[in-house]
């Protein structure tokens, strides 16, 4: 890779050089207000054929799926279908308007409906609102709507929220913007939600729990019905984070075991773009009891009609609309392509996959819970005096592999949280653990090999606390 730092835009640009003529205005020009005026616009001025070289070379030293291998913890990093994009960009689906009214929408509404149907059907759930704009956005949704619930029956004294101390920190987030006060809940020596400390924790103003299963990190909770139960019989509701639904789709229904709302992670279980934040949508579904709550509108069928509608005790909008079309069109393409059987398929290999990189690297790689692991295992990279989990971070990237998670979750010291997902074929996952093992090995005779890497990259290891605190926002030349 070159290290020759690529110029700005700023320093490419040439006065006078356009890639662009304008044509002539056909409409009447309107002065601007002064104050909206400026007296001069620094732009670059760069011919055509420059721009394009540039932010070319530019998206060749991005990491990316296509191109490869990265193995993000929590993120559920797999391939995304070019037939979910060739969907997408159907001419029908790409020329869709929210404001043509339901009369000319109804192939976007049966695929919403449709998509809706499979989602509840898929978790066990009542019903399904594809509202919320993202995973933590559908957070917000169920606590709210476990809020309303609560209100709804007078019973304003529940504000507490549990939740487990090796929890997503979205998780503790969300409560406290729903106005609840947080509990945290610690782990067992298995990796699991301690009982004990649950049934105490499991008085009159507790108002749900947001457990996540498989947890983060990466086990499944084995007192799944159990916790239920607790919290049930005390009165509170069951937020169940679905980020993690990638190894246990078609196989188990998280409404089955008491769950009752959850959020879809359709970026992650459902093959649609990460998109950097955005757009995305993290629907949510619920179970007879908070389906009333969900947010609107849901698409509805009505003989062979399809409208949208707001549940009778809708919690409301969450945003304009009804969700970001185009994403949905890619998960109702996938669920529709991989099928029934092949969802559960794609679980068992996301499974075995992360199985299999464990018992190769747990030897050297501290593991803390020795037990089987989902789609994804939590391991330490402290095995070696002076060597830190970021120093192995960093240096798989000279081996051009994207670095997994690190430091998370917050309860293992030093962590590393690997997702191969079920889209890796076994010579990669074999070529990740031979890259793993080499710097293992280098961490112990050669230290200074990944305390100064990445080596290969436009730039070395970067100061990010200074450049978090002092970010440079604004190129001045």
């Amino acid at each position: 890779m070159n290290k020759e730092p690529e110029l700005l835009a700023y320093e490419l640009s040439r006065p006078g050089r356009i890639g662009t003529v304008l044509p002539q205005s056909d409409v009447p020009e309107t002065p601007l207000p002064a104050s909206l005026l400026r007296n001069e616009l620094p732009l670059p001025e760069m011919d055509e054929l420059t721009v394009v070289r540039h932010f070319t070379r530019l998206s060749q030293k991005n990491f990316s799926i296509d191109t490869q291998y990265y193995p993000l913890g929590s993120c559920t990093m797999k391939y995304n279908p070019k037939a979910n994009e060739a969907a997408a960009a159907m001419h029908g689906w790409k020329h869709a308007h929210p404001l043509i009214g339901d009369v000319y929408s109804q192939g976007s509404l049966e695929l919403m409906y449709n998509l809706q149907e499979m989602l509840a059907k898929i978790g066990g759930f009542t019903g399904v609102s594809l509202q919320p704009a993202a995973g933590a956005h559908g957070e917000l949704a169920g606590v709210l709507m476990i809020r309303a619930y609560h209100t709804a029956r007078g019973d304003t004294k529940r504000t507490k929220m549990l939740i487990p101390d090796s929890a997503h920190g979205t998780n503790p987030a969300t409560s406290t913007m729903a106005g609840m006060t947080v509990e945290t809940i610690p782990s067992d020596a298995d990796g699991d939600v301690d009982i004990e400390a649950l049934k105490k924790a499991c008085d009159e103003t507790v108002a749900g729990i947001m457990i996540t299963n498989p947890n983060t990190l990466g086990l499944f909770e084995k007192r799944i019905r159990e916790i239920v139960e607790i919290v049930h019989r005390a009165g509170g509701l069951v937020y169940g984070d679905g980020a993690n639904l990638n190894a246990i789709t078609g196989i188990l229904r998280p409404a089955d075991v008491g769950i009752d709302v959850m959020h879809f992670n359709l970026h992650k279980t459902f093959s649609t773009p990460h998109g950097g934040g955005g757009p995305g949508v993290g629907m949510v579904g619920a179970g007879v009891t908070l389906a009333p709550y969900l947010p609107g509108p849901i698409v509805v069928k009505k003989d062979n009609h399809y409208a949208l509608e707001m549940p009778s005790k809708s919690i409301g909008r969450l945003k304009a609309f009804y969700g970001n079309f185009a994403v949905l069109v890619r998960a109702y393409t996938y669920v529709r392509m991989v099928g029934e059987e092949g969802l559960r398929r794609i679980a068992e290999n996301a499974v075995l996959n992360a199985n299999y990189v464990k018992a190769k690297l747990e030897q050297v790689y501290p593991v803390p819970y020795k037990r089987s692991c989902m789609h994804e295992f939590v391991a330490r990279g402290d095995f070696v005096e002076g060597i830190h989990t970021l120093d192995i971070a960093k240096r798989l990237i000279d081996y051009d592999i994207h670095p997994p998670t690190i430091y998370f979750p917050l309860i293992v010291p030093e962590a590393i949280m690997i997702e191969p997902t079920e889209t890796e074929s076994k010579e990669t996952l074999d070529r990740f653990i031979e890259v793993m093992l080499t710097i293992a090995q280098e961490a112990k005779t050669s230290p200074d090999l990944l305390h100064d890497a990445p080596h290969d990259t436009p730039v070395s290891r970067l100061d990010e606390v200074a450049a978090a605190r002092n970010p440079v926002l604004c190129y001045r030349g």
